[in-house]
């Protein structure tokens, strides 16, 4: 259990930290029970949750031998822009629970691993504070419950020069969360959303009408409204939480630039489909070189070659780099993403693939 006052964060980071694992028992000291069971739960019996990171051990690597690797690199192009490997962090909101510098710390670490940042509508660091020159940003929306609100947000990450739009589309309603209900979660009293509300205020109910359908679902986004964006910006699109092939072809005929394959990281609908599953089920529906990036359960960089395997052009990690925010700040968030990075390589060596391009279904076995 946690200690009963959290310990402050590290200031350098102990030899005992090896691990993205190592980083999760480390995480837990340095935050409430209440903070901990809320980055740590999912929805209803948490299922969704565990088979995200059991099905990376469903799958077998086969290597191959004598290959020639001093060409070897990890850079991806997407949307007509290089980055240096595919380990991007995942859109997460109110960072200020996990270290006091919040998001401000998470987007240093990322500028100096060379890794792209999602930032969350939730944000609790304005996004204007962001380096402006980072060529390694995009911006998450959540629907705004209208398209002018949701529009201002897009033109403001548009003027700070984020590279693209990520519009979550999983959670129009939050999951059934029992781990939050039994600690009574809550944000702080007063912390600072600078780009929204901590909770997008509902519609008046008039009698009769119904809590869910007539209140936070009448302002979730439709396809219409998708398609609407795509033509209001200059920004690549991109819908994360599709899962469903039928969507991703949706999508498309949309003008969305690119998907993420992800189940909310098991946090919103319990059993849902594991997100590498339906990867594989989505990338057999869309064009060869449509970008599907892969969120969900990656916690080795053996996990991310065998997403990008299985069709991943680049992988999202989530609670990984908040372990290691919560232990260390910037610096932690640096760190996890360098232990996953050398991972990733040393895996794709031993491998004998050289590049992003190489790795392909050949290279594994499903159990």
């Amino acid at each position: 259990m946690n200690p009963s006052t959290p310990l402050p964060p590290l200031t350098q980071i102990p030899a005992y930290l090896q691990t993205v694992a190592d980083y999760e028992i480390e995480a837990q000291k340095h935050l409430s029970d209440m903070v901990w069971q809320y980055l740590q739960g999912g929805s209803m019996d948490e299922i969704s949750v565990r088979d995200n990171l059991d099905q990376f051990k469903q799958i077998h690597l086969l290597p191959r031998m004598l290959k020639d690797l001093t060409q070897g690199n990890t850079t991806c192009e997407l949307f007509g822009q290089h980055y240096p490997h595919p380990i991007f962090l995942a859109p997460i909101g109110h960072q200020q629970q996990f270290h006091p510098d919040a998001e401000a710390a998470s987007a240093l670490a990322a500028e100096v691993l060379g890794s792209n940042i999602i930032l969350s509508t939730f944000t609790n660091t304005d996004l204007r504070s962001l380096k402006q020159d980072n060529p390694y940003k995009w911006f998450q929306l959540y629907w705004q419950g209208d398209r002018e609100k949701s529009l201002a947000l897009v033109k403001l990450a548009e003027q700070h020069n984020f590279k693209a739009l990520v519009i979550t589309v999983d959670s129009p309603h939050t999951g059934i969360r029992d781990r939050e209900r039994r600690v009574f979660f809550h944000l702080p009293e007063g912390m600072q959303h600078p780009h929204t509300p901590a909770h997008i205020p509902l519609p008046e109910l008039q009698a009769g009408e119904h809590p869910v359908f007539h209140g936070l679902m009448k302002i979730a986004p439709t396809w219409d409204d998708i398609a609407w964006i795509v033509q209001q910006t200059s920004l690549p699109v991109i819908l994360k939480g599709i899962i469903n092939p039928h969507d991703a072809l949706l999508a498309i005929q949309q003008g969305v630039q690119g998907l993420i394959v992800s189940n909310h990281g098991g946090r919103v609908l319990d059993t849902c489909i594991p997100p590498l599953t339906a990867l594989q089920l989505i990338k057999k529906v869309v064009p060869e070189d449509f970008p599907l990036l892969y969120d969900g359960g990656i916690r080795r960089g053996s996990d991310i070659f065998k997403a990008m395997a299985l069709g991943a052009s680049a992988v999202l990690v989530g609670r990984p780099y908040i372990y290691g925010l919560a232990s260390a700040g910037a610096l932690g968030v640096a760190h996890v993403l360098k232990i996953l990075k050398e991972e990733f390589e040393i895996t794709m060596a031993l491998m004998g693939t050289a590049t992003l391009n190489d790795i392909s279904e050949e290279y594994i076995f499903h159990k």
